[in-house]
């Protein structure tokens, strides 16, 4: 049937997300998603939600949570775009910013995603070798071109970069737009939405999925110039009017508003992060450093291949890239206390360790 396919779509390679198994039992350490319940406010809107309501079609501004993500953050409404999780922000700004005659430059060890939109919409890129040390290296994102972007952390490395890094990179790149997708931001990284207002060419991507452990409701959402914003909802209105639904837009409110319950949960992934690394580095594993929900890591004398299908056996589920010059890490989600002491104990059992 592919010859009734656009011929685009024949050689178009899709993203590969982490596997959602259908088993039981499993300890599942592979997609990043957040090991806590969201905030309890949250349970408290789905339990009062008035179910007759869904008759109607839902804001198709998402005003009431573009305020919301505002005040936040110390913008107004008119800097704020949110979509159906960020990967539609993403697809939405590579459709919009990024559809240029310069090439793109991005990273060429990064989100997996930005190679399939860079296929799809025909768009000239040029990828940057990470360091030595696996960073992202900004001082080499120089001459003229399209547009950059990059993921801070980097995924699936987990290392950051600092805010004067990337403020140095604004000040030399005044010409395109920059793109920094925060997926990860909230675990320990600095985000660049303070710079917002100093550079027009700035576009930040955040996500409720990690941080507000709401990956089901599939909320994301930009910062960004007005003129930035206008752009997005040219080709969002161009798309889907709707892409959030309400109960979305209301879970996604009532996260924000308790910080507390944030905070805490934050800070338990972090404590749980650091006594993984500890771990690991105790079993012979070298570790990245990380400010993000996960830990990439490699033991110098066991393939990474053995150790994911070890993992497997015994029901711990990680992730394994196959892309030459990481292909023999892993990406760990950190998961509860109990998680991550069974995921050592297991690779306490594996001959060799």
């Amino acid at each position: 049937m592919s010859r009734f396919w656009s011929p685009a779509i024949q050689s178009l390679v899709p993203y590969t997300p982490g596997e959602q198994p259908q088993v039981e039992g499993l300890i599942k350490l592979n997609t990043n998603e957040n090991p806590y319940p969201p905030a309890p406010a949250v349970e408290a809107v789905l339990r009062n939600f008035d179910t007759e309501r869904l008759r109607l079609y839902p804001d198709p501004e998402c005003l009431a949570l573009k305020q919301a993500l505002a005040d936040n953050a110390g913008l107004t409404h008119d800097q704020v775009f949110v979509g159906n999780g960020s990967d539609e922000v993403l697809a939405l700004t590579f459709m919009a910013l990024l559809r240029q005659q310069q090439p793109i430059l991005l990273p060429e060890t990064t989100y997996s995603f930005y190679n399939v939109y860079i296929d799809l919409f025909d768009i000239d890129a040029r990828h940057i070798p990470l360091t030595d040390q696996y960073r992202i290296d900004l001082e080499a994102y120089s001459g003229e071109n399209g547009g950059i972007i990059f993921a801070n952390p980097n995924a699936p490395t987990g290392i950051s970069i600092d805010l004067k890094t990337i403020s140095a990179l604004l000040e030399r790149n005044t010409d395109s737009v920059v793109v920094v997708d925060e997926a990860y931001v909230d675990f320990g990284a600095q985000s660049a939405t303070q710079l917002v207002n100093h550079y027009p060419n700035l576009l930040v991507v955040q996500t409720f999925s990690k941080s507000r452990s709401l990956a089901g409701m599939r909320v994301g959402f930009a910062f960004g110039h007005p003129q930035l914003i206008e752009a997005l909802e040219r080709v969002k209105n161009s798309f889907n009017s709707y892409p959030l639904d309400m109960l979305a837009q209301q879970t996604a409110i009532a996260a924000l508003q308790d910080e507390t319950y944030f905070d805490q949960s934050i800070q338990r992934i972090i404590d749980t992060r650091t006594w993984t690394t500890t771990k690991l580095e105790s079993l012979g594993f070298e570790v990245l450093p990380s400010h993000t929900n996960f830990v990439f890591t490699r033991h110098p004398d066991i393939a990474a291949t053995e150790l994911m299908q070890y993992l497997r056996d015994n029901k711990i589920l990680v992730r394994h890239f196959t892309k030459p010059g990481i292909d023999n890490h892993l990406r760990i989600s950190i998961g509860t206390d109990e998680e991550m002491q069974a995921l050592i104990s297991c690779l306490k059992s594996y001959p060799g360790i």
